[in-house]
C-alpha cells in the first residue's frame, strides 16, 4: 500500500478526529522536538512487522522534512492494515503552518547533524592547516573523507560512535 500525502491542517483534522500520527525519525531527533500527538516509532523497528494501532482506522507518518516518509512509503504501507497518509512537508511543515510543537533545547542536536558539523569542521581545518602549516595535514582531510565514504557504504560511522559518547549525547532518552 503507498501513502497518500495530506498537509498538515488535514493531518490535524484526522489527528482530532482520532488518527494515530507515527514519529518515524530516530530518538535524538524525537526528544529534541515533536508533535505532541505523536507515537515515537523509529523506521528501524518498523521493519517487525505489523504496528500495533489499538485498532485505529488511519495512521499518519511523519519524519522531520517529509523525505524519510517518502523514499520509506512502501514499507510503512506495508507496516499497517488501516488507510494510512503521510504528512507532506514533516515536522518542518508542520511548524510553517504554525501548528504547535514541543521543543526542548537543552536535548543535543541530532546526532547525524553533529557529525556533520565536526567532519565539516576536520575537513576545512585540514584544508587551512595543509596551506597555512604543512601540506601533510591535507591528509587529515582526506582521513575524514574516506571515512564518511565508508560510513555511508557500510553504515557504520566511527564519528557517530564517538559523539554517541560525549556527556552532552547520554542524557538522551525516548519519551
Amino acid at each position: 500500500m503507498s501513502l497518500k500525502a495530506i498537509s498538515p491542517q488535514t493531518a490535524r483534522e484526522l489527528i482530532n478526529q482520532g488518527a494515530v500520527l507515527i514519529d518515524i525519525r530516530a530518538a535524538d531527533e524525537h526528544a529534541r522536538e515533536r508533535i505532541a500527538q505523536a507515537r515515537h516509532v523509529p523506521m528501524e523497528r518498523m521493519k517487525d512487522g505489523l504496528l500495533s494501532l489499538d485498532g485505529a482506522s488511519v495512521v499518519i507518518f511523519h519524519c522531520r522534512s517529509g523525505n524519510r516518509t517518502q523514499f520509506n512509503a512502501q514499507a510503512l504501507g506495508a507496516c499497517t492494515a488501516c488507510d494510512a497518509y503521510m504528512l507532506e512537508g514533516g515536522l518542518d511543515a508542520w511548524k510553517k503552518a504554525g501548528l504547535h510543537v514541543l521543543a526542548d533545547a537543552s536535548r543535543p542536536l541530532a546526532l547525524h547533524r553533529q557529525v556533520q558539523i565536526v567532519a565539516g569542521l576536520l575537513i576545512v581545518l585540514g584544508a587551512v592547516l595543509g596551506v597555512a602549516v604543512s601540506p601533510w595535514f591535507h591528509a587529515l582531510s582526506g582521513f575524514v573523507g574516506a571515512g564518511l565514504v565508508f560510513a555511508g557504504a557500510s553504515g557504520f560511522c566511527g564519528l557517530a560512535r564517538v559523539l554517541m559518547r560525549m556527556p552532552w549525547n547520554r542524557k538522551v532518552s525516548t519519551s
